[in-house]
């Protein structure tokens, strides 16, 4: 027999778990024990007390003679008793009849003796063991079944409705998700960032309310998390979401909130993880809802059945019973009159079973009734939003739901709690805090370097967010915010008065209001980098005083509809506008800058840029730079930009220039650079361009050069590097102002001694060729400052060199043997400053 605790072992649930054992639960646990101890009780009294006592029913003969009043038996009597119950030796055998035979006189006169001594009363001619053998026949003969394995239906029935209720605690594929919810639950409701949030809530609220009460005339105060007073403010942040965080305000109100031990807040971080991936997990199916209502269903049936056979049975618990066992031959009677001692106590016991069961039905009906009522599998935090500056907690479903669900009928504290683990605003409002707990000052101070123009600059790199100690700052030049997925610009920024360049690098900045006034009223340059046109914030169009912008993105947005820039008009004093992004077209609302935009730089990545028809209306440029657009000629909208100084053409696919002809209306273009083409000549055309300064058209396929090039008063940098060119044209020395001349990985033999009548010149590449010897007019070149003659058949050195005075040994590209060759003197000039 099974004792009380291993029995109770079997309804052993975890303490964790209480919290999704609503009440019907837990009453059915309590019904289950007392049906357990009905059981237990029946059955151990059973097997202790338990038994039937029989006595034989005598025959009619001898009930009537025994019943006649004032009458004694005679011997005739008793000897027709005893010879009736002798009539049976006639089927004995011989031997045995013979002696019973014998044996009759002697019991007939010892039968006549005792009648004389017999008292009242009725012989039954039965012993002792005689009676114990048929009580123990008529137990299993006479009584019902059910009186006597009561007990133990009870015990098994009980143990499976038991089993039923617990089993989604113990089933594989539900007991490890109920396992992960009630370890998540328990430390959401228990951290220490629960609380912060709640209490800067219920402060809010209170602010909110004292607020609304005085007419909104009280001004506070908030302390930031560097322990600075500020004025609160509430302005809106540009492009925010619906849900205002005025969280410094509220940790003025509770200055001992603001305080959350790092380890805490790593913690609650955790949390916020495993809370979204947990989410994922268990959203996906409905497999804990199913297992939940089919296990209550399966213990409503077993109800029913239990119910329906015990009613049957109840009746047939009787006191007495009439029991024939078929043992006449051995104890001479065929019938016996038996009592069940237990009875009257087995039938309370089983009364009080189908109590307890009948109230487990109906539980198990209410449980129905409650999962069928409303959608369990889709749950609402709305209370919770409406209680709470929470209000973008999302909803549930599935599992994840019915889960909740069950939670509030414990405790709805505990999804209010919870809830606060979902809201993408509680998250930030915790990573806002620990940065800037982690980010002070004095880190942030040391994290401040200097860029090429000497300008104190601060660049941060995946962070949660901007720490508030950044715009404590107030001598920082450059700020670069790089992968950065909260960026909050709060009025603070006023203090930063030599902010001029802003860098947002995959950063959607949220600004309020009077920080935009002062970021239009000082920023300079602006760089954006984004990977969708939607996320450009709409804030960079107020900002009047930019100069340059830099967008760096799609700009292509959806249903092939080019970027609206159409709030770009606003910006009247941008000069430079820098596209790398993958057009198609030049956008058309470009035009509205036309008359104030100086420099234009589109690189294209690879795509081809069809359409530039809106260069035409651009006439105020300056310089144009078309960077790898897969262009296969000049573009003929160029041509009308009559103040462009500045053209370059880097990595397309411009295999000629004819068009070149075009460019001498372009009366101020002094620079033109064509390199990384597939230009294979330069026309004769190009002497047109009378104002041309600058041309570089190296990495390209040139094999000639004409003498119309050096024909060009105003050119003095040229560089025709990495092409086939094999002769420089003697014309070359027409360029007097030439001061810059490089013609680096060709196939030049010879260098012409008129191009040492450039006096000018500064800087001679012709590295990387087939030159064999330098002619000793190389020392008219007084100003001759970088030469770079590495790579070439030379044996040595011209004396000459050292005539050139501004030449050094550290601008001279020569092999060290050739440099040797060199005479003493002329090496130590070079070599001294």
């Amino acid at each position: 027999m099974f004792s009380l605790t291993e029995v109770a072992s079997l309804n052993d649930i975890q303490p964790t778990y209480r919290i999704l054992k609503p009440w019907w639960d837990v009453f059915m646990d309590y019904i289950g024990i007392v049906m357990l101890m009905v059981a237990i009780f029946s059955g151990t009294t059973q097997l202790t007390k338990d038994q039937v006592v029989c006595l034989p029913i005598l025959e009619q003969s001898e009930r009537s003679q025994s019943t006649v009043p004032g009458k004694t038996p005679t011997p005739e009597t008793s000897t027709t008793v005893v010879g009736t119950s002798l009539s049976t030796s006639k089927d004995l055998p011989y031997s045995i009849a013979q002696e019973i035979q014998s044996t009759q006189p002697t019991l007939l006169k010892a039968a006549s003796e005792s009648t004389e001594l017999q008292a009242r009363g009725r012989k039954t001619n039965l012993d002792y063991q005689q009676y114990i053998f048929v009580n123990q026949m008529c137990y299993h003969v006479a009584l019902p079944w059910y009186s006597k394995y009561f007990p133990y239906l009870a015990l098994i029935h009980t143990i499976v409705l038991m089993v039923s209720s617990n089993f989604w605690f113990k089933y594989p594929k539900t007991s490890s998700k109920i396992e992960h919810f009630v370890s998540i639950l328990g430390r959401c409701f228990e951290s220490p960032w629960t609380t912060k949030a709640l209490s800067e809530t219920a402060c809010e609220d209170s602010e909110e309310n004292k607020h609304r009460f005085t007419g909104g005339s009280v001004h506070h105060k908030h302390v930031s998390s560097d322990g600075k007073e500020d004025s609160c403010q509430s302005t809106p942040l540009i492009e925010t979401p619906t849900v205002q965080l005025p969280t410094e305000r509220l940790m003025a109100e509770t200055p001992s909130l603001t305080i959350l031990d790092k380890k805490d807040g790593e913690q609650a971080k955790a949390l916020f993880e495993k809370v979204r991936k947990f989410r994922a997990h268990v959203e996906d199916s409905d497999f804990i809802y199913k297992l939940y209502v089919a296990q209550t269903m399966i213990k409503a049936v077993k109800v029913v059945l239990i119910l329906s056979y015990t009613s049957a049975f109840a009746s047939k618990i009787e006191f007495s019973h009439v029991c024939e066992p078929k043992i006449e031959q051995l104890t001479g009677y065929d019938q016996f009159l038996c009592t069940h001692n237990m009875a009257f106590m087995l039938k309370k016991l089983l009364y009080t079973f189908m109590a307890m069961i009948s109230l487990y039905g109906l539980v198990c009906l209410y449980t129905l009734y409650w999962l069928f009522r409303r959608p369990l599998k889709e749950y609402s935090f709305e209370k919770v939003r409406e209680e709470s500056s929470f209000s973008d907690i999302p909803d549930v479903k599935n599992d994840f739901a019915f889960l909740l669900h069950m939670v509030d009928q414990y405790d709805q504290l505990y999804s209010k709690r919870f809830g606060v683990f979902l809201s993408e605003v509680s998250e930030n409002r915790l990573r806002e805090i620990s940065l800037n707990h982690e980010w002070t000052y004095e880190k942030l101070r040391q994290h401040v370097t200097y860029n090429a123009q000497d300008k104190p600059e601060l660049h941060l790199f995946m962070l949660s967010g901007i720490p508030n100690a950044v715009f404590d700052l107030t001598d920082l030049d450059v700020l670069k915010l790089e992968l950065i997925p909260d960026v909050r610009i709060t009025a603070k920024v006023s203090q930063m008065t030599n902010l001029q360049e802003l860098h947002l690098y995959h950063c959607p900045a949220k600004v309020e209001q009077n920080a935009v006034n002062f970021l239009r009223d000082h920023l300079r340059i602006l760089h954006v980098k984004f990977t969708d046109v939607g996320e450009i914030p709409p804030w960079i169009y107020l900002l009047r005083n930019l100069r340059e912008m830099y967008l760096f993105g799609n700009l292509n947005s959806e249903h092939n509809k080019m970027i609206g820039l159409e709030s770009l008009r606003d910006l009247r004093n941008l000069k430079t506008l820098y596209l790398k992004s993958n057009l198609n077209k030049i956008p058309s609302n470009l035009t509205d800058l036309s008359p104030h935009l100086i420099k234009l730089v589109i690189q294209n990545d690879g795509t081809k840029l069809l359409v530039l028809n809106s260069l035409k209306k651009m006439t105020s440029l300056v310089d144009l730079e078309l960077h790898n657009c897969e262009l296969e000629r000049i573009p003929h909208a160029i041509f009308s930009l009559t103040n462009l100084q500045e053209l370059d053409l880097k990595t397309n696919n411009i295999r000629t220039i004819e068009e070149v002809i075009s460019f001498q209306h372009l009366k101020r273009l002094s620079c033109m650079k064509l390199w990384h083409n597939k230009i294979i000549a330069i026309p004769p055309s190009i002497g047109l361009v009378k104002s041309l300064e600058l041309l570089i058209m190296c990495h390209n396929k040139l094999e000639n050069l004409p003498p119309s090039l050096f024909h060009l008063p105003k050119l003095r940098h040229i560089d025709l590097s990495h092409n086939s060119i094999s002769t420089i044209p003697t014309e070359i020395g027409h360029l007097q102002n030439l001061q810059h001349f490089a013609i680096i990985g060709n196939k030049v033999e010879v260098l012409p001694t008129q191009l040492f009548k450039c006096t000018k010149l500064k800087v001679l590449s012709v590295g990387n060729n087939c030159i064999t010897s330098i002619p000793e007019s190389i020392g008219q070149l007084e100003q001759l400052s970088q030469l770079d003659l590495k790579g070439n058949c030379l044996d040595s050195l011209p004396v000459q060199l050292g005539e050139c005075r501004l030449l050094r040994r550290n601008l001279l590209f020569v092999e060290d043997h050739l440099f040797d060759t060199l005479p003493l003197e002329v090496k130590q000039s070079m070599s001294t400053d």
